[in-house]
């Protein structure tokens, strides 16, 4: 489809290599200049009275100075990643947080606990720790740090330190009623192409999520049927004494191309699967920091339009419009800075995934 390059910036001309063309974007903190890394790995299955969970174990080396050591080693389960990603979407409303695996799988697709399940879930989770060490201000999150390296039970007296009911139930009650005023009057253009080139992102990212899909369970059949003709030929083969070896070498190259086919799968399943569903979540994401952006205009509208009705309060009202217009502006700035970050990331990882994705076909063809 031509008209993905509206979506997308690239350079319209390509490289003759398309290993080479990976080579000209480089990300903005390379890795001499990173001081955090962090590895998911070893999941542990644990079975309780009440329920089933994995723990992972995250380890992480720093050389920062705000840390006590170097080196920590913490288990933790998926509510603890999920309670990390909300602790930074309310500190940072509209900083774009990386998103995490779905809680629930799709029905079918593959089962719970499986190792298949636990590895890919897994791969995500390292993911998405690293993409907070990587970014400029998350990495520096107090919540971040306590994730990763308190003890199970200080995280847990830590989590109790939260906000409590009410207030969680004020602030979505605020949400929904900022929500529902219609648009916001006064939202810089800027913003507003945002949201338009998300819609359009949006569409096209889970259009390509669901061909890839498509194109890998018609992979997944096409081997199926394979592994099945192959031996059919070499047991033909034994009752054909005339054509005997013509068979057995069919038997062969089906067998060559099965192992071929295996190894494409794998390229897909690798490179190309997860980054696409990646930035299906993303898109949510975006939509979602673009609407608590709004939410922050829409507040200082709402006072602004109050002011103008209540002249005797003016000076109260002033002091207060003035913190929400700071307010608005740090969320405004934050969010700029946070965008272009995000599409050079996304230009680089779609770019490098479906290089990986062609120079994998040409394997494939060539075998």
């Amino acid at each position: 489809d031509t008209s993905l390059a509206e979506v997308n910036s690239f350079s319209p001309s390509v490289p003759i290599s398309p290993s080479s063309m990976i080579n000209q974007y480089k990300f903005e903190d390379g890795p001499e200049l990173r001081d955090l890394f962090i590895t998911v790995d070893d999941p542990e299955s644990h079975i309780t009275a009440i329920e089933t969970f994995i723990t992972y174990r995250v380890v992480t080396k720093t050389t920062r100075g705000e840390f006590d050591s170097s080196e920590y080693e913490v288990r933790r389960r998926y509510q603890d990643f999920l309670w990390l990603k909300s602790k930074l979407e309310e500190a940072h409303p509209t900083l774009i947080i990386p998103p995490l695996p779905e809680k629930f799988i799709m029905k079918g697709m593959v089962e719970r606990f499986s190792d298949e399940f636990i590895e890919t879930r897994r791969k995500a989770l390292h993911k998405f720790l690293n993409r907070i060490a990587d970014h400029p201000t998350l990495t520096f999150n107090e919540d971040f740090k306590i994730f990763l390296t308190a003890q199970a039970w200080e995280l847990s007296s830590h989590k109790k330190q939260g906000p409590g009911l009410l207030s969680r139930m004020g602030q979505t009650v605020r949400a929904v009623a900022s929500s529902v005023r219609g648009a916001v009057k006064n939202r810089p253009e800027m913003f507003t192409e945002m949201n338009n080139y998300m819609e359009t992102f949006s569409q096209k990212i889970n259009l390509l999520d669901k061909i890839a899909h498509r194109i890998y369970k018609e992979e997944r059949d096409y081997l199926n049927e394979m592994k099945e003709y192959g031996p059919i030929h070499t047991l033909w083969s034994a009752s054909e004494e005339d054509i005997a070896e013509s068979l057995k070498g069919i038997a062969s190259c089906i067998e060559r191309c099965c192992k071929a086919t295996e190894k494409r799968m794998a390229g897909l399943s690798e490179h190309l699967l997860p980054i696409l569903h990646e930035y299906v979540l993303y898109s949510e994401i975006l939509m979602g920091v673009l609407k608590r952006r709004d939410q922050i205009q829409g507040e200082l509208d709402s006072k602004v339009d109050t002011l103008a009705n209540k002249k005797p309060e003016k000076d109260l009202f002033s002091e207060e419009i003035g913190k929400l217009e700071d307010k608005v502006e740090r969320a405004n700035n934050a969010l700029k800075a946070d965008w272009d970050r995000w599409k050079q990331n996304m230009q680089w990882d779609m770019r490098s995934s479906f290089t990986n994705v062609a120079e994998n076909n040409l394997r494939y063809y060539e075998e």
